[in-house]
C-alpha cells in the first residue's frame, strides 16, 4: 500500500519526485586548465556530480576513468573520453540557443542580441559590420561576443539525462548562421539526429609576423542529421 504519511490536506502532499532524465545531468567541453591556463582538447571532457552518469559515459566514450577535479560547481568528477564525435538527440528548436553578447568588466551582461535585433527590439548597432569586424571587436573586449548552448540526449542512451555545451566558438557561430542550422532544427521541430564533434584544423600562416608558423586547434562542429524515429 505504501506509507501515508502526510495527511488528507493536498497542501501537505510532497511535490512529484522530477524525472532524473529530464534533467541536465553533466557538461561537454572542449577544454581544460592545465598548469592554470586554459588548454584545448582534440577529445571531448565530459563533467558531472553524478557518479553513475560519469561511469555511463565513461563505458560509451572510453578514455580515462571518472575522476575528480577543482570544480566551482556541482560537476566535481571528470571524464576525459576517447571520442571526438558524438552522435546526440536534440529535443527541438529550443536545443540549440544563441546570441551575441557584450559582457561588462564586473562580468554582467550589458547587451544581448542576435546579431541584427536587440533583446529590447532596437537594432543591433553592430549590425552593418561584416563578420571579421565583429570578431576583432570581441577580441578587443570593445564588443559582443557569441555564446551558444546545446542541450541533447547520448544518442546511445537517451534515458541517461540531457548534457549541455556552451561555447564562445566564432567558427561554430560562423557555421550556425551561414548553414542556417537554427532554421534547420525548425523545420524538423521535433527530436533530432545530430553529431557533435570536434574537429582538428591546421594550416601555415601565410602573412604577418606569424608568418612560416603552423597554427593548430579544435572547433567544435553541430550537424544535423535529420529527425529522429
Amino acid at each position: 500500500m505504501g506509507l501515508k504519511i502526510f495527511g488528507n490536506d493536498p497542501e501537505n502532499q510532497p511535490k512529484p519526485r522530477q524525472r532524473f532524465a529530464d534533467d541536465v545531468v553533466g557538461r561537454f567541453r572542449s577544454g581544460h586548465q592545465l598548469n592554470g591556463r586554459p588548454a584545448a582538447l582534440d577529445d571531448w571532457r565530459v563533467t558531472t556530480g553524478d557518479p553513475e552518469v560519469a561511469n555511463a559515459v565513461f563505458d560509451i566514450l572510453g578514455g580515462d576513468a571518472p575522476q575528480e577535479w577543482d570544480a566551482k560547481g556541482e560537476d566535481n568528477l571528470e571524464v576525459f573520453t576517447a571520442t571526438r564525435e558524438v552522435e546526440i538527440i536534440m529535443e527541438g528548436p529550443k536545443a540549440l540557443r544563441s546570441a551575441m553578447i557584450l559582457w561588462g568588466r564586473n562580468g554582467k551582461m550589458i547587451s544581448k542580441s542576435d546579431g541584427e535585433v536587440m533583446e529590447d527590439g532596437t537594432p543591433d548597432p553592430d549590425a552593418d559590420l561584416s563578420f571579421q569586424e565583429r570578431k576583432k571587436k570581441g577580441q578587443d573586449g570593445i564588443g559582443p561576443v557569441p555564446q551558444i548552448e546545446v542541450y541533447f540526449r547520448l544518442a546511445e542512451q537517451p534515458d541517461l539525462g540531457i548534457f549541455k555545451f556552451q561555447t564562445g566558438s566564432w567558427s561554430l557561430a560562423s557555421d550556425l548562421a551561414a548553414y542556417d542550422v537554427e532554421g534547420e532544427l525548425a523545420e524538423i521541430n521535433g527530436p533530432t539526429k545530430a553529431v557533435l564533434e570536434l574537429e582538428p584544423v591546421s594550416f601555415v600562416v601565410k602573412k604577418g609576423p606569424r608568418a612560416g608558423q603552423t597554427v593548430a586547434y579544435t572547433k567544435p562542429n553541430l550537424i544535423i542529421k535529420g529527425a529522429a524515429e
